[in-house]
């Protein structure tokens, strides 16, 4: 934070002095006139988009954040980038995008920014991506700015009873097993996804949501006001008013992103038994901001972090459950009796995170977030694993289930497709270590999540006995023993090329190991044996990602 902060830093050099004159006569063509161009110029990073329900509805509160922006002296222009449903992508090759578009959004976002010299940014985020994209771009930047969060979609009904996304998925399953029919399947599409917002679980969305909640660069309570809700075009104003009060305090990202605020977000994501996602994510924000932080980190908080959210997809309750029931600022409160938050960082909002906990209000009888005295699960929704299989870490989802450990004969396949075949034709049978390789950041290119193959085995009613693991990715709406991640992955030489069909594998989460019944010596000539599936993959942006990209245990990003 500055004293005596310049509000129009940046855009001074882009609109004043007689020299810009053509500058001036290009933005005046458009309507900007000469009391606009004297104002702060504020970019409005919307990631709008018409291909997903997460981010269809950005556009129109873009226009209101522009609204709030104008009526607290700036001016707003309005810039877009590109978003991916990972959802809709899902168990195609389209998925290989999703998790690349985060880079694209955040080299599109800073790139715009700094060519117009726009002296703060807003950022609309909707879907898995665009909300760590947009504040990597914040990251970069370090000019003043926040990110608003679209909210999310309530749940549908379907036979009585609250339906999300991950029914659907799970029911691909249920079909195929005879457990559903054709014609329930069809009735449950119609209904679980009832129009604009993100998904309504803790998956990645809003487990990302509510962890830049804690971190201080979203603001806490507004950012996370469900989607259709009455309220969430106010929100969206008063979030453009609030990025003027960001700019003239001089209060950039550095200020906001700190080791401090990075494990508060850790801590959020592993009490709520949030996306394993958010591994990759707060890795590459804190690449960004040059802070050091490892995935042993999330390990440590999450020990200490009991799971007090009962939420979905391991638990009982919705993301618009959660925000009536007192929202982000309850679990901030739950966090700090804890003794897990570091109550003095800083906000957007101007007040410290602590400060926040103070004001949070508990709905009367709320089940969403529990009292410490009894919490879902003694520590938190996540581990990090090692081994002989996993060398550079790999990541293993503890919430929604109680399994800690599995010993089981592999059953290998190179790539997603070959699994979902398995897993929906009755191939996969109880004590199985299904091992999904070649989809890592470099192999996949693009590292996709194996959502499909995990709901289908939910679906099938074996999920709770067989383990899966794999180089990818999996989504926020993932259940059951799953370990992702594992790093290196099989196209850089990775022990997980080593695995053969019925080798055993045990995932050991209490002694934090993943290992093959394979000595030094017999993984080290099994990996020096394998050839990588090729990848078609050879030309355009999903070849220029895995020559730049870095390793899952990195956060992905490209360097």
């Amino acid at each position: 934070m500055t004293d005596g902060f310049d509000a129009k830093h940046r855009s001074r050099a882009l609109t004043d002095g007689l020299e810009r004159a053509p500058a001036r006569a290009y933005l005046k063509g458009i309507g900007y006139d000469d009391e606009a161009l004297a104002k702060p110029i504020v970019g409005v990073a919307s990631t709008w988009i018409e291909t997903m329900p997460c981010n269809f509805h950005l556009r129109a509160l873009a226009a209101k954040v522009k609204e709030g922006v104008r009526a607290a002296g700036g001016t707003p222009m309005e810039l877009n980038t590109i978003a991916i449903s990972d959802g809709i992508t899902m168990g195609t090759p389209g998925m290989k995008t999703s998790l690349v578009s985060r880079e694209v959004i955040a080299d599109s976002i800073e790139l715009t920014a700094r060519g117009h010299r726009v002296d703060a940014v807003i950022a609309i985020s909707g879907c898995d991506k665009t909300i760590p994209g947009t504040v990597m771009a914040l990251a970069r930047l370090d000019i003043p700015g926040l990110m608003l969060y679209g909210g999310s979609i309530p749940p549908g009904r379907f036979q009585g009873r609250d339906v999300t996304i991950i029914d659907v998925f799970e029911a691909v399953g249920a079909v195929a097993a005879g457990r559903m029919t054709e014609e329930e399947l069809a009735e449950l599409e119609a209904q679980a996804s009832p129009g604009a917002g993100a998904c309504g679980g803790q998956f990645t969305a809003n487990t990302m949501a509510m962890a830049f909640e804690m971190m201080g660069i979203s603001p806490m309570g507004p950012s996370a006001v469900p989607a259709q809700e009455p309220t969430k075009a106010e929100a969206a104003y008063e979030a453009g008013r609030l990025v003027m009060d960001v700019l003239r305090a001089g209060l950039h990202p550095h200020d906001l992103i700190t080791r401090a605020s990075l494990e508060n977000a850790i801590a959020t994501i592993t009490a709520s038994g949030g996306s394993t996602n958010g591994v990759l994510h707060l890795l590459a924000v804190a690449h960004e901001m040059g802070i050091e932080l490892d995935i042993d980190d999330f390990d440590r908080i999450s020990e200490r972090t009991p799971v007090v959210a009962d939420l979905s997809p391991g638990g009982r309750y919705n993301a618009t459950d959660m925000y009536h029931a007192g929202g982000t600022a309850l679990l901030a409160r739950r966090l700090r009796e804890m003794g897990m938050l570091h109550e003095d960082a800083p906000t957007v909002l101007g007040k410290s995170v602590g400060q926040l906990a103070d004001e949070a209000r508990e709905t009367p009888g709320q089940e969403v977030i529990v009292p410490l005295d009894r919490p879902l699960k003694r520590t938190g929704g996540l581990a990090i694993l090692r081994g002989n299989l996993a060398p550079e870490g790999a990541v293993v989802k503890l919430a929604g289930h109680e399994r800690r450990r599995h010993t089981g004969p592999a059953r290998v396949f190179e790539g997603e497709e070959a699994a979902m075949a398995a897993a929906t034709h009755g191939e996969i049978e109880p004590g199985d270590v299904v091992v999904i390789r070649n989809e890592g950041p470099v192999g996949g290119p693009g590292m996709r999540e194996m959502l499909g193959v995990t709901a289908a085995l939910n679906g099938l009613g074996i999920s709770d006995r067989v383990a899966l693991m794999t180089d990818g990715r999996f989504s926020g709406a993932t259940h059951g023993f799953t370990v992702g991640h594992v790093a290196p992955e099989a196209a850089c030489g990775g022990p997980i090329a080593a695995i053969r069909e019925g080798d055993a594998i045990t995932i050991d989460v209490d002694a934090r190991r993943i290992d093959v019944a394979l000595s030094d010596e017999q993984i080290a000539a099994r990996v020096a044996a394998y050839e990588p599936v090729v990848s078609p993959d050879a030309t355009g942006v999903l070849a220029k990602y895995a020559k730049l990209v870095a390793s899952a245990s990195r956060g992905a990003v490209t360097t």
